[in-house]
């Protein structure tokens, strides 16, 4: 009999859907297309919503990922979580108030973490950097990098405590002399390039691949730890 393949679902926001990249879908859409020349890769279900922050993404998960086992009684495996960057805005000015605050932010990573580890395997992204220069985004929401560091830092502080595999972005895209340039004229949306350059942090990500069982097509290029 004809093995069922495991199934992963990618739930976060615009970052997951693919907004942006109008050449690939976005790095979630990359990775489920790769994934689908090897029979023995996990099946992907991105799960993106534009706008989501953490707040909305703990109210739809469970219900989201539930009903993805494909199987009777079944249900996915795996779940990568992409999100944050929205909590971090100021709204009204550059000083303003968060959309959400930090101690609150750290404190539902935390039991959100928790109530997916619960029922599944759990991965989590970091944070994006952002172009301050254009800001405020929607002429109402200031995004900056200071505080896109402190929110990523929070939420690998939350992985840590859950033992759940991190793989922070912000200052790894900070270090990349062209950063600037995978970004939306919106200053946060990461454009085609963006999403290449994610995509392929993600693609080599060796926690993932341990996940996926796919350590083997992995260690053909770099991996990241």
């Amino acid at each position: 009999m004809e093995q069922r393949p495991r199934q992963l679902t990618v739930i976060g926001d615009s970052g997951v859907y693919g907004w942006g990249d109008r050449e690939g879908g976005g790095w979630c859409e990359r990775l489920r297309r790769d994934w689908m020349q090897t029979p023995s890769a996990p099946v992907i279900y991105p799960l993106g919503v534009r706008g989501d922050g953490l707040e909305k993404v703990a109210e739809r998960w469970q219900r989201e990922w539930a009903v993805r086992g494909e199987l009777r009684r079944q249900q996915p495996e795996g779940l990568l979580l992409s999100v944050g960057l929205n909590d971090t805005a100021r709204v009204g000015r550059a000083n303003g108030r968060p959309q959400l605050s930090l101690e609150a932010f750290r404190f539902g990573c935390g039991q959100l973490l928790n109530g997916m580890a619960s029922s599944t395997q759990v991965l989590v992204l970091g944070l994006t950097a952002v172009d301050e220069g254009v800001m405020p985004f929607a002429d109402c929401l200031w995004y900056g990098n200071d505080s896109v560091a402190l929110y990523e830092a929070a939420l690998e502080e939350a992985c840590l405590e859950a033992d759940v595999p991190f793989l922070a972005l912000h200052q790894a895209m900070l270090a990349e002399p062209d950063w600037l340039r995978w970004i939306e004229p919106d200053g946060i949306h990461l454009n085609t390039e963006g999403h290449h350059w994610l995509h392929q942090r993600v693609k080599h990500w060796s926690a993932l691949l341990r996940w996926a069982g796919l350590m083997e097509q992995g260690q053909l290029t770099p991996t990241l730890a």
